[in-house]
C-alpha cells in the first residue's frame, strides 16, 4: 500500500505591468538663474594729510600711508579685475605746482584665483612726493582717482 505524502507547492505570484506598445517621451526645459552683483571701489574720504615738510635749498621726500582701498567684487565666478590709481599734479599758494612724478599711476591686477571664495580685497597704499628745492611754503593740494573694472 502506498500511502501519499503530502506535497506542499507553493506557487507565487508575480504582478506585471502591462506596457502600452507603443510609448512616447516630452522633454520639460528648465532654467536656473544664478545673479551677481556688482563690482565696486571704496577709497579714503579726503583729504587725506600725506605729511609735512620743510623749505630746503635741496629736493625734500614725504612718504605716508593714504589710507584703506578696498575692492568688493560681487558678480560671482572667476573674473579677476584690475584697479588703477592716478594723481594730478598737487597745487599750492598762488598756483604752484609740485609734479607728481612718473609714474603718477598705479595699476593692481587681481589674479583670476583670489577672487573664488573671495568678495573683497583691502589694502592701504603708501604715497611718496618729491617736493622740489625751494618750494614756496604752504599746502598744495591734489586728487587721486581710483577706478576698478
Amino acid at each position: 500500500m502506498r500511502r501519499g505524502i503530502p506535497l506542499l507547492v507553493m506557487l507565487s505570484t508575480l504582478a506585471v505591468l502591462a506596457c502600452p506598445t507603443s510609448a512616447s517621451a516630452e522633454d520639460t526645459p528648465a532654467t536656473l538663474e544664478v545673479t551677481g552683483g556688482g563690482l565696486g571701489i571704496t577709497v579714503p574720504q579726503g583729504p587725506v594729510d600725506l605729511g609735512t615738510v620743510t623749505v630746503s635749498s635741496t629736493p625734500q621726500s614725504v612718504t605716508n600711508q593714504l589710507g584703506n582701498v578696498t575692492v568688493t567684487d560681487q558678480r560671482g565666478g572667476t573674473a579677476g579685475w584690475t584697479t588703477t590709481a592716478q594723481a594730478v599734479d598737487f597745487i599750492g599758494p598762488s598756483n604752484t605746482t609740485i609734479s607728481v612724478s612718473a609714474p603718477n599711476s598705479s595699476t593692481y591686477h587681481a589674479p583670476q584665483a583670489s577672487v573664488i571664495g573671495t568678495a573683497t580685497a583691502t589694502w592701504n597704499p603708501t604715497i611718496s612726493i618729491t617736493v622740489p628745492a625751494n618750494s614756496l611754503a604752504g599746502t598744495y593740494t591734489s586728487t587721486i582717482t581710483h577706478s576698478v573694472a
